[in-house]
C-alpha cells in the first residue's frame, strides 16, 4: 500500500500535538504485568512503547546541515525465546568523506524482585562495532541480566549527513507493538515525497507549525512538525518464498524532492529518466565502460571461432567472460575501476563483470544493453520517479533477432539466459547509450524441473535394491551443481550424501554433465534400503513416498499480507517401480489424487497401483506461477495440507495364498 502524504499543504495547519518522548526508566507495574493476550497470545516479547524523532539541524562546529535521529524503546520479555530482542544491532553508513555516528547510547534491564524493580545498567564496554562492509558499520550490544518477565529499555542518538532519505521509520517489526510514534521536523525549504508502505494503517497523523526551528545564514526557517502514530501493531512474520521484508513491513519513507534556496532559486533532486540516462551514459564507471569495445576487439575472432549464428557468438562470449573474470562477491551498478583492469586482474564486482560482457558483445557486433536492478533482498524500486540509490546491481541484455536474453556472468554454473534468483525481482531499467531507457520484467527464463525415476526389486528379507536416476534443469540443477562443487570431488559429495541418508545406502554412483550447464544434470545411484525387518513376510506396509517426502507445510500463517514469491515456476516428477519377490495381495494403498490450484496455478497428481507383482507410483507436483498473491495463500496452504495428509498413507500387502 502506498500513500502520498502531502507536506506543503499541511505546513500551516495548527493542531495540538501531545507527542513527546517518555522518561527513561519509568517502569510501572502495568508494564510488568501487561497481558500479551490483548495483542498476541503467542508473542515472546512485545514493544510497550516506542518513540522516535528526527530533525535537520546545523552543526555548530562544521556549519553543515545534519539529520539528528533519536530512538527510544521499551520491551517486555515473556520467555527465553524473547531474549533475542535484547541483542540489538544498529547499522550506520559512511562514504569516503562522511559517516553516521551514534552517541548518548544507554540501555538497562529491569527485573521485578521483592515487589521492586531492580535496574541493571548496561556497561558501556558491552558495546562494540563491526565493519560489515566498506560502507556499513554495525553497532552491537546485548542488554544484561535477562530473566523471563524482564522489561528492557534502550535509547540512542544518531547523527547523519544523509538528508536525501531523511530517516525511515519502521512501525512494524518481528514482534508486536502497543504503540509506535514518530515525530519529525521538516524545514519549510525542504520538500519530501513521503510514502507509507505496508498493510497496516496509521492510527493518527497530526501536523502543526514549528516556528524558527532552523536558522541558516541568519535567516530563520519554520518547520512542519508532523506526528505519525500507529497502535496495536501485529508482528511481521517472515515466511519462506518472499522478497525483501522492507517491501511489505509497515513503515514510512522519505525521499527529497527539492530544496528552496535562500536566494530564491530551487534545487531539484527528483530527476527524470531523461536526466538519469544522460548521466549514466557519460559516467566513467558505467556508460564509458559499455563503450570499451577496444578491450575485446582483438579477442573476439578467437572467442567466436566456429560460431555459426549470433546466438552461438553470444553464448561463446558469455562463457568466455564467466571463465576470465571471477566475481569478488560485491554487488554494484558501477565498475570499481574499469573493465580492462578487471580483465587483467581476473576479478571484479558484479558491474565489472557484466559491463565487460556488454562491451565484448558489442565488439562482436551484437546489440547489447545494460540493465540496472534491485536484488530481492534490497527491495523493489520506485517507479514514480528515478531514485538511483534503489538500484544495487547491473546485468547485461543482448537482443538477437526478435528475442532478448538477460545475462549475468557472475555465476559460472548458470546456463545462458538464466539469471541468478537474486535478480528475479519485479522490474529493471534498461540503459541504452542511443535510446531512452525503459522498464523490463525480471522473470526466470526456465522452469525449475526435477525428475526422479526409481526402479528396484524387493528381496525376501525386506530390502529394496535398485537404481535411482535424477534429472534436473534450471534452478534445481544450479542448486545441485553448487552443492556438489562445494566438495573436493563428486565422490566426496556422494560420501557425505550417503552419511546423511539414514534409510538409504548408496552402493555406486555416476554424475553426468556437472560442467555442461546447458544440459540436464544427471545423477545415477545404485541404492539399497530396508522397508521392513523381514520378520513378517506374510503381511507388511510399504510407503512409496521415500523421495522428497513432504512432511511439513511451508505455509502456516492464518493470513499472509504479502505475496508468495517462488522466483520461478517449477515441475517435480517422481516415478517408482518396485518388483516384489513373490505374489502379494493389495489390501490398502494411498488414494489417487488430482488436485489443482485456482486459475491453473498448479497441480498435484498421484497415481499408485499394483499390477502382477510390481508396485508403481507416479507423482507430479507443479507450480505454474512464480508469484502467488496474498488472496491465494490459503489455497496454497490447503493444497499442501492435502498432499501431506495423503503421503502419510502406505501400501498394505499380504502374501497371496
Amino acid at each position: 500500500m502506498n500513500k502520498t502524504l502531502a507536506l506543503l499543504s499541511l505546513l500551516f495547519l495548527s493542531l495540538t500535538i501531545h507527542a513527546q518522548d517518555f522518561k527513561f526508566g519509568s517502569i510501572t507495574y502495568d508494564d510488568y504485568e501487561f497481558d500479551r493476550k490483548k495483542l498476541d497470545s503467542n508473542a515472546n516479547a512485545i514493544v510497550l512503547k516506542e518513540f522516535g524523532t528526527a530533525s535537520i539541524q546545523r552543526d555548530d562546529i562544521t556549519g553543515s546541515l545534519e539529520l539528528i535521529f533519536e530512538h527510544h524503546v521499551k520491551i517486555k520479555i515473556y520467555n527465553k525465546e524473547g531474549f533475542k530482542e535484547a541483542n540489538v544491532v544498529i547499522p550506520t553508513y559512511k562514504d569516503e568523506s562522511r559517516e553516521e555516528t551514534i552517541s548518548e547510547l544507554k540501555a538497562s534491564t529491569f527485573n521485578y524482585v521483592d515487589n521492586n524493580f531492580v535496574e541493571t545498567i548496561m556497561d558501556k564496554k558491552a558495546v562494540f562495532t563491526e565493519n560489515r562492509s566498506k560502507y556499513t558499520r554495525l553497532t552491537k550490544f546485548t542488554l544484561p541480566n535477562l530473566k523471563e518477565g524482564a522489561v528492557i529499555e534502550y535509547s540512542y542518538r544518531l547523527k547523519s549527513p544523509n538528508l536525501f532519505n531523511f530517516r525511515t521509520w519502521e512501525f512494524q517489526s518481528n514482534i508486536p507493538k502497543i504503540i509506535s510514534e514518530y515525530l519529525v521536523f521538516i524545514p519549510g525549504i525542504y520538500n519530501y515525497n513521503v510514502s507509507l508502505r505496508g498493510f497496516q494503517k496509521l492510527t493518527d497523523q497530526k501536523v502543526e507549525l514549528s516556528k524558527e526551528c532552523l536558522r541558516l545564514s541568519g535567516v530563520p526557517i519554520d518547520c512542519s512538525k508532523i506526528n505519525y502514530m500507529m497502535k496495536n501493531i501485529p508482528a511481521f512474520i517472515e515466511e519462506d518464498n518472499m522478497t525483501a521484508p522492507s517491501n511489505f513491513k509497515s513503515a514510512i519513507y522519505f525521499e527529497l524532492s527539492d530544496v528552496q534556496n535562500l536566494n530564491g532559486s530551487k534545487t531539484s533532486y527528483t530527476k527524470t529518466w531523461k536526466d538519469i540516462d544522460y548521466e549514466l551514459s557519460s559516467y566513467k564507471t558505467l556508460g564509458d565502460q559499455m563503450k570499451r569495445k577496444d578491450v575485446f576487439k582483438d579477442f573476439i575472432p578467437e572467442i567466436t571461432k566456429g560460431s555459426l549464428t549470433d546466438l552461438d557468438k553470444a553464448k561463446a562470449i558469455y562463457n568466455y567472460i564467466k571463465k576470465q573474470i571471477k566475481w569478488n562477491n560485491y554487488y554494484g551498478k558501477y565498475a570499481e575501476d574499469n573493465i580492462k583492469r578487471a580483465l587483467e586482474n581476473r576479478s571484479g564486482n558484479v558491474a565489472d563483470i557484466n559491463l565487460s560482457l556488454i562491451a565484448a558483445l558489442s565488439a562482436a557486433g551484437l546489440d547489447a544493453e545494460a540493465v540496472i536492478l534491485s536484488t530481492r533482498d534490497n527491495g523493489t524500486v520506485n517507479k514514480l520517479y528515478p531514485v538511483m540509490s534503489d538500484f544495487n546491481y547491473l546485468i547485461a541484455k543482448v537482443n538477437i533477432a526478435d528475442k532478448s536474453y538477460l545475462l549475468d556472468a557472475t555465476e559460472p554454473l548458470l546456463p545462458f539466459g538464466l539469471l541468478p534468483l537474486r535478480c528475479i525481482n519485479d522490474q529493471g531499467r534498461v540503459i541504452n547509450l542511443k535510446k531512452p531507457s525503459y522498464w523490463i520484467d525480471l522473470t526466470a527464463s526456465q522452469r525449475s524441473t526435477t525428475n526422479y525415476v526409481m526402479t528396484g526389486k524387493m528381496t525376501t528379507d525386506g530390502k529394496i535394491i535398485g537404481t535411482l536416476n535424477t534429472y534436473t534443469m534450471g534452478y534445481a540443477a544450479y542448486g545441485k551443481r553448487k552443492e556438489i562443487l562445494k566438495y573436493n570431488s563428486p565422490d566426496e559429495y556422494v560420501e557425505k550424501l550417503d552419511e546423511r541418508l539414514t534409510r538409504i545406502k548408496i552402493l555406486d554412483h555416476q554424475i553426468s554433465n556437472l560442467d555442461s550447464v546447458e544440459n540436464s544434470l544427471i545423477e545415477k545411484y545404485e541404492v539399497e534400503f530396508t522397508i521392513n525387518d523381514g520378520s513378517n513376510k506374510d503381511q507388511f506396509y510399504f510407503s512409496p513416498f521415500f523421495i522428497n517426502t513432504i512432511s511439513k507445510n511451508p505455509f502456516n500463517l492464518n493470513e499472509r499480507t504479502y505475496p508468495v514469491d517462488l522466483g520461478a515456476a517449477s515441475d517435480e516428477r517422481i516415478t517408482v517401480n518396485v518388483v516384489l519377490p513373490e505374489k502379494y495381495q493389495l489390501l490398502e494403498k494411498p488414494k489417487d489424487m488430482a488436485i489443482a490450484l485456482p486459475n491453473a496455478g498448479g497441480k498435484y497428481l498421484l497415481q499408485t497401483k499394483m499390477e502382477e507383482n510390481t508396485i508403481s507410483m507416479s507423482q507430479i507436483l507443479q507450480f505454474n506461477n512464480a508469484i502467488y498473491q496474498p488472496y491465494e495463500y490459503l489455497y496454497l496452504k490447503e493444497f499442501y495440507s492435502k498432499i501431506i495428509q495423503n503421503q502419510k498413507t502406505e501400501f498394505l500387502l499380504k502374501k497371496a495364498n
